[in-house]
């Protein structure tokens, strides 16, 4: 559906050259939700918008739905776009039209009957839920409603693509998590392939398939939403899980249990599927000779698949505790050694 191939972008302020975008490159197919997650400067809303050349990339290849944008005349582009919808942060309605008008508008523009656009804003309206609240103005509703109305507007002419440029950031938690469901009941309804881009885990936990990390205009990692949230390579990532699970292990905790069992070692596991709900550390006490203590846990839902991570201290002869680790291994989804303690390494 959509490929970005070593897209650079490069802004001139003053004298000084702002390298915005370094050589991204990701795909995304049809019908999926893919998020970008990246902290404030990271190139986010530049990366979305070159994806409709709202912003054109100073290198590299927009393809979308097999079409190179770049390629494209203005006239052509501009109908190109017309299969894109996008929705804001900060929801860009007209305050002088009510919310009939707010998602006409754009039909209107394209000469469309009224007998259509009255058909098509009033099934929009009731699928965004608002179609009680078509003679409102903005100013009578709440910002989660006038994030449905942006939503049901970018749908008016049937895209194939939205976009969502930090759609919840202005939103309370239960709001953002209305509008989530919404997005989500869009996808699987109207099969639309979603883009969004946000710097808040929860999002991109709750309706994500894929996920890609942006840091300073670079994707630093990138993959399915459980292979990220159960194994993060990057620093920046492990940085936003820890926003949803916080593997850090308090200095005192660790001098504790140095002193109490000074060899052993502390080991980050996580658990998927039906996996999630199965218990190991029985199994770890009768198997081996170890002794185990969970330090955290917890157990969190990934578009609907279970994932539990936990933090387990296990301690020992060096060689008991290397064949639990190997059980685990066998056993759950992912194990990392994160700190050992009181082992001397040749």
């Amino acid at each position: 559906m959509i490929q970005l191939t070593d897209i650079h972008k490069t802004y001139k302020v003053g004298k000084k050259s702002v390298h915005a975008l370094k050589g991204v490159s990701l795909s995304v197919n049809r019908g999926e939700i893919f998020g970008v997650i990246g902290f404030s400067g990271a190139g986010k809303s530049t990366l979305l918008r070159t994806v409709n050349l709202l912003e054109k990339p100073t290198s590299g290849k927009v393809i979308v739905n097999g079409v190179d944008l770049l390629q494209l005349s203005e006239r052509e582009l501009r109908l190109s776009r017309k299969k894109i919808g996008m929705i804001f942060q900060q929801f860009n309605l007209l305050n002088s039209y009510n919310v009939f008008d707010n998602v006409a508008e754009i039909l209107r523009m394209n000469k469309v009957s009224k007998q259509v656009i009255k058909r098509k804003v009033d099934s929009l309206l009731l699928l965004v839920g608002l179609q009680d609240k078509a003679g409102e103005y903005p100013s009578q509703l709440s910002g989660g409603q006038k994030q449905r109305v942006g939503i049901a507007r970018a749908l008016a002419m049937d895209p194939e693509l939205l976009l969502c440029d930090e759609a919840t950031s202005a939103l309370d938690p239960h709001t953002t998590e209305s509008i989530l469901d919404l997005l989500l009941d869009i996808n699987e309804k109207l099969g639309l392939t979603i883009v969004l881009i946000t710097h808040e885990m929860e999002v991109i936990k709750k309706i994500c398939d894929r996920v890609a990390v942006l840091e300073q205009g670079e994707i630093i990692e990138q993959g399915s939403v459980l292979d990220i949230f159960s194994r993060p390579q990057a620093p920046t990532t492990k940085n936003f899980i820890r926003t949803i699970f916080d593997d850090a292990i308090p200095t005192m905790m660790l001098n504790n249990i140095l002193v109490e069992r000074p060899v052993s070692k502390v080991v980050r596991i996580s658990f998927r599927g039906e996996a999630a709900l199965n218990p190991v550390l029985h199994s770890l006490a009768v198997r081996f000779s170890v002794v185990t203590n969970v330090l955290s846990g917890s157990m969190i839902t990934v578009k609907g698949m279970p994932l539990g991570m936990m933090l387990l201290h296990i301690s020992g002869e060096e060689e008991a505790i290397m064949r639990a680790i190997g059980y685990l291994e066998q056993t759950v989804h992912h194990v990392d050694v994160i700190q050992e303690l009181g082992v001397v390494k040749p």
